[in-house]
């Protein structure tokens, strides 16, 4: 981490500390339904409230176009004080003469959790003068949102440029993951690349043949390499207009000394539903009327040979339809695989992006890997290469 300023380059007592988080937690009947977000920041929040700082959250919430109680931070409070074991005051904006006072009247090692910022239209806009006025009621600025990094926001970047900026604990442990994963990665290195759609990713392809050195795909984005190659995968999931585009890629990866491996057998059924009639066929046996739902037995078999042989996985993206078993059999089967070697210590996994969080929860083995990555937009676009906002301007000069 020489690289970004973290905590332990700040000097945090009697400062009034502005903290991005990530608290977009997903709600049921008013109540948080899954606290994984606020589980993550708990240690930077605790860590300066108990260095002496004045601790006051910055988060987004939803979509809003404005001021609205569906969108209000409020409802997370709860949950946030009972994770935290300790008070948080709500202030009702984030910007202006309330939070001023809010913050004044606060003591050090106090926690308050500010308005929604993108109530404002100046968060996303990144704002010169909503930035000034956030900036307003802190003195050091750490952010603990990777999972927004990836945004140019006043919240998420803006405020890096007005005040002394450090990386909090999460933010801190996400680069190092990812550091780890593709930026200094021990080699050989697997990426597992799964999916519906070669079309969402094309740029992950693209980045990833010329930086691994083994890229296994899987899910409905395989039956698009399949059929580029000449195989029937029936009426499966495939964007066959993107047939070129997939010999392309491979073409790519052969130039880079990257070898790509997609299945050689898989689960097929006529139904896309749980516990269906199915078959196990070699890749070439599907029939017309029949889809491929899951990577089979000697593809899992290959895939786990091949990870006994690498140092490094990075993987995003599941191999099949987890939601329905038994279409789940290869996601779990190679997670659980890679969850061992991590555990002996020869591996470093680093998985997140959309559905592979779920994917690695529904195979037990989230807190088994190196790093699993709740932010899905950011991940996805460091998997592609790109330099994150949020990131860059928390980079030591």
């Amino acid at each position: 981490m020489t690289a970004f300023r973290t905590l332990d380059d700040a000097d945090l007592a009697g400062k009034r500390v502005l903290v991005r988080v990530d608290l977009n937690v997903p709600m049921e009947d008013g109540k948080v339904s899954d606290t994984t977000r606020i589980d993550r920041v708990l240690p930077t929040i605790r860590e300066i409230a108990d260095k002496g700082g004045k601790v006051i959250l910055l988060a987004h919430f939803g979509r809003p176009k404005g001021p609205d109680e569906k969108n209000s931070l409020k409802q997370v409070v709860p949950a946030l004080t009972e994770a935290l074991g300790r008070p948080v005051a709500f202030v009702a904006d984030c910007i202006g003469e309330p939070v001023a006072q809010a913050v004044a009247a606060a003591r050090n090692g106090d926690v308050l959790l500010l308005e929604n910022t993108r109530f404002h239209a100046g968060d996303e806009k990144n704002d010169a003068g909503f930035v000034r006025a956030l900036a307003a009621n802190g003195d050091i600025y750490v952010n603990d949102a990777f999972s927004a990094a990836h945004r140019a926001h006043a919240s998420t970047e803006g405020l890096a440029h007005v005040l002394p900026a450090y990386a909090g604990r999460t933010m801190q442990a996400e680069l190092e993951a990812l550091s780890a994963g593709l930026d200094n990665p021990a080699r050989p290195v697997m990426a597992i690349v799964g999916g519906a759609k070669v079309s969402t990713k094309l740029e992950l392809l693209g980045n990833l043949v010329t930086k691994v050195d083994v890229l296994v795909i899987g899910g409905g984005m395989a039956n698009t390499f399949l059929a580029a190659r000449g195989i029937d995968v029936g009426k499966s999931l495939c964007e066959h207009d993107l047939a070129e585009t997939a010999r392309e890629i491979e073409a790519k990866a052969k130039a880079a000394g990257c070898e790509i491996l997609l299945p050689v057998d898989a689960l097929v059924a006529r139904e896309f539903k749980a516990h269906p009639s199915y078959r196990v066929v070699p890749i070439d046996g599907t029939e017309a009327d029949e889809m491929i739902l899951d990577a089979g037995p000697l593809s899992i078999a290959e895939v786990v040979l091949r990870l006994d042989k690498v140092k490094t996985l990075v993987w995003n993206g599941p191999f099949g339809a987890f939601e329905l078993p038994p279409f789940d059999t290869a996601t779990v089967a190679v997670a659980k695989a890679a969850a061992k070697r991590v555990q002996a210590g020869g591996l470093v996994a680093v998985a997140g992006g959309g559905d592979t969080v779920a994917a690695m929860n529904h195979a037990g083995v989230a807190d088994e890997l190196s790093y699993v990555s709740t932010a899905g937009g950011a991940f996805l676009e460091w998997m592609e290469g790109k330099d994150l906002p949020g990131v860059e301007a928390l980079r030591k000069a």
